[in-house]
């Protein structure tokens, strides 16, 4: 019995292979990815995808982070403002007290007073961050500073204001500036923490971020050895399997033709 299709199937089904490796390469080289999917490997589909999700979340919480830092300074902002109206009431506390002063000169130094303390209240009001008081309630904003649970870092927010009453009330006219200057200085040691405290905040994000940065390149490179195509090999590959396809191609033409002389001298 002559089998007449046997050379043409082996051909076809290799000439079929080929072109299903040269297509898998073609959408490597275009795609510039070893996996691209799971048919790829599907074990190695899995770790780049919790790569992926890792390396998505550590840049979202630099972003956070960050935030988080603008936050801060815009608190300590505030409080420096404050700070330098506290320090002049202050100053002007220590100036009514020269003796030579009249009724009149005092007035005018509690005038200015006045004006500083009503600022003072300004500043405590108007300093938000995205629409949140960070100096008028005790409280703390927190920040999702990690691609993991239990990854944040608060900024803490201070009620400002029910810490400078004695402060805001104070008259120089009244002849008691020792009680003056006890509140003045209550004032800036109360501001004075509130920087501390924001001040240690802002480095504690920084450090994270940079942190975080760098975790994100570590991470990129381990998904990047994973899933990244070697070019020169995969252009190497696709050179052979060109040179195959058209070997297989002039098989293929070669087999059909023995096929048609056969069946001719049958008929």
């Amino acid at each position: 019995m002559i089998n007449l299709n046997s050379d043409s199937s082996a051909s076809s089904s290799l000439l079929q292979q080929v072109q299903e490796k040269q297509t898998n390469l073609m959408e490597k080289l275009a795609s510039g990815k070893r996996v691209n999917s799971a048919s790829d490997g599907a074990a190695a589909q899995q770790i780049i995808d919790r790569l992926t999700s890792q390396v998505e979340g550590n840049r979202q919480a630099i972003n956070n982070a960050y935030d988080g830092i603008s936050l801060a300074q815009v608190a300590e902002s505030g409080l420096s403002g404050i700070n330098e109206d506290v320090s002049r009431i202050r100053e002007l506390t220590l100036q009514a007290g020269n003796g030579i002063l009249n009724d009149a000169d005092k007035q005018a130094i509690q005038s200015e007073i006045t004006q500083l303390q009503d600022n003072i209240s300004q500043t405590i009001e108007q300093t938000t961050f995205a629409g949140k008081p960070l100096l008028s309630s005790d409280g703390e904003i927190s920040f999702q500073v990690g691609a993991n649970a239990g990854q944040q870092v608060g900024v803490n927010t201070s009620d400002v204001g029910s810490n400078l009453t004695d402060l805001l009330n104070i008259d120089v006219t009244s002849g008691d500036l020792d009680s003056v200057l006890e509140a003045a200085d209550a004032a800036l040691e109360t501001v004075g923490a509130a920087q501390s405290d924001l001040g240690a905040t802002q480095n504690q994000l920084a450090s994270t971020a940079r942190n975080l940065s760098q975790a994100d390149v570590n991470t990129s490179e381990a998904r990047g050895r994973i899933q990244d195509l070697d070019y020169a090999q995969a252009a190497s590959e696709n050179a052979a399997n060109s040179v195959l396809g058209q070997a297989a191609t002039a098989v293929q033409a070669q087999a059909n033709q023995q096929q048609g002389q056969v069946l001719a001298l049958l008929n």
